[in-house]
């Protein structure tokens, strides 16, 4: 009888125990589910982009890009007197003609690229020639900068003896941006940075997911 009555009381204690463990996971449950949210927690829908573009880096050759160079020099300068065009090799070559005494003297300038750290370029005068003019470097460039047709983002400097080129500042019709990030000619090995505004595409902001 005594035997019966203790197994009877370790069963009650089972019981009670495993009770206890369900009402106190159900409670930890409940308190999960209806605790109040931390209000430094923002909604999904509510995160903005802490930017508003993204930016692709684009690789391309001295081919492609002389092409496309000469294709809109061709354009800008389809209603001008003067020509003049770009050959990539080993540096930048410039071949064109300039009006000296009223006639045209061809002219040709042998430039190195300096990518800037804003992404924009500098053309450093390597050697330059104005027909068989013997004429100081300064001076053609002072010729260059009178006569030559160049877009506004272009700037040519005697002084220095360079040309800036202003690539940051072209004026592109999609309202994208290019800078250029590498320009190795030697290697072959030329990268731009492209800027593309989520406006451009019809996108006000773009919806960021916190992890």
């Amino acid at each position: 009888m005594e035997k019966n009555k203790k197994k009877k009381n370790k069963w009650k204690r089972y019981f009670f125990t495993l009770l206890l463990l369900n009402v106190s996971a159900l409670v930890i449950i409940v308190l999960l589910i209806f605790w109040p949210v931390n209000h430094s927690i923002v909604p999904f829908s509510e995160h903005k982009a802490t930017h508003e573009s993204s930016e692709f880096i684009i690789r391309t050759t001295k081919k492609n890009l002389n092409e496309l160079i000469n294709a809109y020099m061709y354009e800008y300068l389809k209603d001008s007197k003067h020509q003049y065009r770009v050959s990539l090799d080993e540096d930048v070559h410039l071949i064109g003609e300039l009006p000296v005494f009223s006639t045209t003297v061809p002219i040709q300038v042998h430039l190195e690229p300096i990518v800037q750290e804003n992404g924009d370029v500098i053309l450093k005068q390597k050697s330059i020639s104005l027909g068989l003019m013997e004429l100081p470097n300064k001076k053609i460039m002072e010729y260059m900068d009178k006569y030559l047709p160049v877009p506004k983002w272009v700037s040519i400097d005697p002084e220095k003896e360079e040309i800036y080129v202003a690539v940051t500042q072209m004026e592109i019709k999609s309202n994208f941006r290019v800078s250029v990030e590498q320009m190795d000619l030697e290697a072959n090995n030329l990268a731009f940075k492209l800027k593309i505004p989520y406006e451009t595409l019809g996108i006000e902001t773009l919806l960021m997911k916190q992890p």
